[in-house]
């Protein structure tokens, strides 16, 4: 996955790694891909449906059979409709509330491939777009990604949660000029803060001898303009 690569590694290591790893996850997230929020909805409707059915049949017709059931009989009917009627209510507020919560990477399907831009072309995206852009492109490795990229998020654009539950951040810089250590240290600073497990420094703009030397042996990972073409060009492939 794009957390593997190390920031000091040369390029086409990371290409051949990731070319293996990419293959690794899409098949794993297909083979355990599955319909549950689907199947439970399907199901959910079904009974509500039969529910529903049942009240039409029983209030509107009043068959005859029914009524020349004894009255303890006729009872314990109209409890299992009130039971019934709470069960339905309660599993429909819990499909609702699933369906507001965020995907699993196992349960997310896997993302269309995204075109690949050259370093200019990326430079030429709009802030916004480019943190979309880079998203799509870790929703592609199977991370759960979350954009927030706000006033008030620390320098934080992405958010990235993976599998296994751990959490990473992502900073996303389209700049020309090469990133120095100064930058590396905010988005340091940044994961202490946050907590996070990992950072990622995504940018369009190479990135200084210096601010690699400064990530070695940190949970932070750096992908220079190069790279970002290069991995948008696997993926398409």
């Amino acid at each position: 996955m794009i957390a593997r690569y190390a920031s000091q590694q040369p390029a086409a290591p990371l290409r051949a790694h990731l070319s293996e790893a990419r293959t690794r996850s899409r098949n794993a997230r297909l083979a355990k891909a599955a319909p549950s929020r689907l199947t439970t909805s399907l199901l959910l409707k079904g009974l509500t449906a039969v529910y529903l059915l049942w009240l039409i049949y029983h209030r509107l017709f009043n068959p005859a059979w029914l009524r020349a059931l004894p009255n303890g009989f006729q009872e314990l009917f109209w409890l299992s409709e009130l039971a019934g009627a709470c069960t339905l209510a309660l599993v429909w507020l819990a499909l609702l509330w699933l369906r507001r919560t965020p995907l699993t990477p196992s349960e997310a399907p896997p993302s269309p491939a995204i075109a690949p831009l050259s370093i200019d072309e990326l430079y030429a995206l709009s802030p916004r777009a480019f943190e979309e852009y880079v998203a799509q492109l870790f929703r592609q490795k199977g991370y759960v990604v979350t954009l927030r990229g706000r006033s008030g998020d620390h320098g934080v654009d992405l958010e990235l949660m993976q599998a296994n539950g751990r959490r990473a951040i992502v900073q996303c810089k389209r700049y020309r000029s090469a990133i120095g250590p100064d930058v590396v240290r905010e988005l340091y600073g940044t994961l202490m803060h946050e907590r996070a497990a990992r950072a990622f420094l995504v940018t369009t703009a190479d990135i200084s001898d210096a601010a690699r030397r400064w990530a070695q042996d940190k949970p932070i990972t750096l992908i220079d303009g190069r790279t970002l073409s290069q991995i948008a060009r696997d993926f398409a492939t």
